[in-house]
Protein backbone atom coordinates (compact mmCIF):
# COMPACT_ATOMS: atom_id res chain seq x y z
CA UNK A 1 0.00 0.00 0.00
CA UNK A 2 0.99 3.09 -0.79
CA UNK A 3 1.54 5.49 2.46
CA UNK A 4 -1.03 8.01 1.94
CA UNK A 5 -0.40 11.95 1.62
CA UNK A 6 -2.83 13.46 3.80
CA UNK A 7 -2.69 13.14 7.37
CA UNK A 8 -6.21 13.99 7.91
CA UNK A 9 -8.88 16.66 7.77
CA UNK A 10 -7.80 20.44 8.38
CA UNK A 11 -10.86 22.47 8.48
CA UNK A 12 -14.41 23.24 7.63
CA UNK A 13 -14.46 27.13 5.80
CA UNK A 14 -17.41 29.01 6.57
CA UNK A 15 -18.32 32.29 5.14
CA UNK A 16 -21.13 34.50 6.24
CA UNK A 17 -21.97 38.02 4.59
CA UNK A 18 -20.36 40.56 6.50
CA UNK A 19 -19.70 41.38 10.23
CA UNK A 20 -23.13 40.88 11.52
CA UNK A 21 -23.07 37.42 10.07
CA UNK A 22 -19.55 37.22 10.93
CA UNK A 23 -20.37 37.53 14.43
CA UNK A 24 -23.58 35.09 14.77
CA UNK A 25 -21.86 32.39 13.50
CA UNK A 26 -18.95 32.71 15.50
CA UNK A 27 -21.48 33.12 18.73
CA UNK A 28 -23.48 29.93 17.65
CA UNK A 29 -20.00 27.84 17.50
CA UNK A 30 -18.22 29.31 20.34
CA UNK A 31 -20.99 30.23 22.64
CA UNK A 32 -23.71 27.40 21.79
CA UNK A 33 -21.44 24.15 21.63
CA UNK A 34 -18.65 25.69 23.18
CA UNK A 35 -15.71 25.37 20.30
CA UNK A 36 -12.63 27.19 21.84
CA UNK A 37 -11.35 30.27 19.70
CA UNK A 38 -8.02 28.91 18.37
CA UNK A 39 -6.90 32.62 16.73
CA UNK A 40 -9.05 35.44 15.13
CA UNK A 41 -8.16 38.03 13.05
CA UNK A 42 -8.75 41.40 10.58
CA UNK A 43 -11.93 43.44 11.51
CA UNK A 44 -15.05 44.05 9.59
CA UNK A 45 -15.75 41.97 6.33
CA UNK A 46 -12.32 41.25 6.80
CA UNK A 47 -12.69 39.49 10.00
CA UNK A 48 -11.69 35.71 10.77
CA UNK A 49 -11.62 33.17 13.46
CA UNK A 50 -10.47 29.62 13.71
CA UNK A 51 -12.33 27.09 16.19
CA UNK A 52 -11.42 23.96 17.42
CA UNK A 53 -13.63 21.07 16.70
CA UNK A 54 -11.25 18.83 19.14
CA UNK A 55 -10.02 16.57 15.97
CA UNK A 56 -10.31 19.77 13.30
CA UNK A 57 -11.01 23.19 12.65
CA UNK A 58 -13.99 25.63 11.61
CA UNK A 59 -12.74 28.55 9.90
CA UNK A 60 -14.79 31.64 9.55
CA UNK A 61 -14.21 34.48 7.64
CA UNK A 62 -16.49 37.61 7.51
CA UNK A 63 -16.46 38.15 3.22
CA UNK A 64 -19.14 35.21 2.24
CA UNK A 65 -21.95 36.48 -0.25
CA UNK A 66 -24.54 34.90 1.99
CA UNK A 67 -26.12 31.69 2.82
CA UNK A 68 -24.82 29.24 0.02
CA UNK A 69 -27.09 26.66 -1.99
CA UNK A 70 -26.30 23.24 -4.05
CA UNK A 71 -22.88 22.32 -4.40
CA UNK A 72 -21.39 18.74 -4.08
CA UNK A 73 -20.54 18.88 -0.20
CA UNK A 74 -23.85 18.05 1.74
CA UNK A 75 -22.79 18.40 5.19
CA UNK A 76 -19.83 18.31 7.61
CA UNK A 77 -20.68 15.98 11.19
CA UNK A 78 -18.98 17.27 14.09
CA UNK A 79 -18.43 14.03 16.96
CA UNK A 80 -20.36 14.18 20.03
CA UNK A 81 -21.02 12.04 22.92
CA UNK A 82 -24.22 14.40 23.97
CA UNK A 83 -26.40 14.51 20.71
CA UNK A 84 -29.25 15.14 22.65
CA UNK A 85 -27.55 17.84 24.76
CA UNK A 86 -26.32 19.76 21.69
CA UNK A 87 -29.71 19.56 19.96
CA UNK A 88 -31.52 21.25 22.81
CA UNK A 89 -28.84 24.21 22.91
CA UNK A 90 -28.72 24.51 19.38
CA UNK A 91 -32.72 24.66 19.35
CA UNK A 92 -32.27 27.05 22.42
CA UNK A 93 -30.60 29.53 20.17
CA UNK A 94 -33.25 29.68 17.42
CA UNK A 95 -31.57 27.49 15.17
CA UNK A 96 -33.46 24.80 13.27
CA UNK A 97 -32.97 20.95 14.12
CA UNK A 98 -33.51 19.10 10.54
CA UNK A 99 -33.34 15.79 11.86
CA UNK A 100 -34.51 15.12 15.86
CA UNK A 101 -31.80 12.98 17.30
CA UNK A 102 -32.12 9.28 16.51
CA UNK A 103 -30.25 5.70 16.92
CA UNK A 104 -29.35 3.55 14.43
CA UNK A 105 -26.92 1.12 12.45
CA UNK A 106 -24.88 1.17 9.44
CA UNK A 107 -25.27 -2.44 7.40
CA UNK A 108 -21.40 -3.40 8.24
CA UNK A 109 -20.56 -6.20 9.81
CA UNK A 110 -20.80 -5.79 12.93
CA UNK A 111 -22.98 -2.85 12.65
CA UNK A 112 -21.83 0.53 13.14
CA UNK A 113 -24.23 1.97 15.65
CA UNK A 114 -24.33 5.47 16.14
CA UNK A 115 -26.83 8.64 17.47
CA UNK A 116 -27.04 11.20 15.13
CA UNK A 117 -29.43 14.16 14.43
CA UNK A 118 -28.83 17.52 12.27
CA UNK A 119 -29.27 21.01 12.61
CA UNK A 120 -28.47 24.27 10.29
CA UNK A 121 -26.42 26.64 11.03
CA UNK A 122 -25.99 30.37 11.25
CA UNK A 123 -24.58 30.85 7.43
CA UNK A 124 -26.95 28.10 6.23
CA UNK A 125 -24.68 25.20 6.56
CA UNK A 126 -26.16 21.53 7.33
CA UNK A 127 -24.18 19.83 10.43
CA UNK A 128 -24.74 16.59 11.83
CA UNK A 129 -24.05 16.04 15.25
CA UNK A 130 -22.82 12.12 15.21
CA UNK A 131 -22.10 9.64 18.37
CA UNK A 132 -20.07 6.53 17.43
CA UNK A 133 -21.78 4.30 20.31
Amino acid sequence: MTESLIQGNHHVSLKPAGKAAFDRTVAFYHETLGLPILRAWGEGDSSGAMLDTGSGIIEINADGKGEQTGGAIHHFALATRQVDTVVAAVRAAGYPITVEPADGALPTEPPYRVRMAFCKGPCGEVIELFDEK
